[in-house]
């Protein structure tokens, strides 16, 4: 099987559910961003120490959900194709908020704001942290165009933006995690050392 089809040479594509639409619709523009999320968490996991192999595990975990997700805005609310779909549970937004607690008590406490930045998995951390809140804001946009009135699908449009809300937490915690067990102190914003 080739890799290029050539049937979206005229800016159109095809949803997992069937339907054909432009490659610059709000739902083909969220799952996509979608995709570039899942790809930066590869990064954060391609720069883990070797001894942080439980978190490339969850790492791995997660972005099997964001797949989950990613079929859920690949298919349009009202097409039978919504059946085949794996549902989600809001246990998932609950394993994020567990991991989250487990490496924030390994952490001192936030005496100051956080640059993005210290080693490459917490800089990779730090961009998916910022993609996840572009997602996140754009599943908001799309759940508010389409007014999906089945109840089914809005519970899962719920789990999803809840989800997607506490991954960006999970990402910033992440990448504090990520410079302590490098030895990497976290760089700290103080408003009033702001000289060039």
């Amino acid at each position: 099987m080739k890799v290029y089809t050539k049937t979206g040479d005229k800016g159109k594509t095809s949803l997992f559910s069937g339907e054909r639409i432009s490659k610059c619709h709000d739902r083909v523009e969220t799952y996509g961003e979608m995709d570039e999320l899942n790809s930066f968490i590869g990064m954060i996991s391609a720069s883990l120490p070797q001894e942080a192999k439980s978190i490339a595990t969850e790492i791995q975990a997660i972005q099997e959900v964001l797949f989950t997700i990613g079929s859920w805005l690949a298919t349009t609310p009202d097409s039978d194709s919504i059946h085949q779909l794996v549902p989600l549970e809001y246990s998932y937004v609950e394993d994020l908020e567990k991991a989250i607690d487990r490496m924030d008590e390994t952490l001192p406490g936030l005496q100051a704001f956080i640059l993005p930045g210290g080693g490459p998995a917490s800089s990779a951390a730090h961009v998916a942290r910022a993609v996840c809140r572009r997602v996140e804001r754009h599943v908001i946009r799309l759940v508010q165009n389409e007014k999906i009135t089945v109840q089914k699908i809005e519970n899962q449009m719920t789990i999803i933006q809840q989800y997607l809300n506490r991954l960006s937490d999970y990402f910033f915690v992440l990448a504090r995690y990520c410079n302590k067990i490098m030895n990497i102190a976290d760089i700290e914003y103080f408003p009033e050392k702001n000289t060039l």
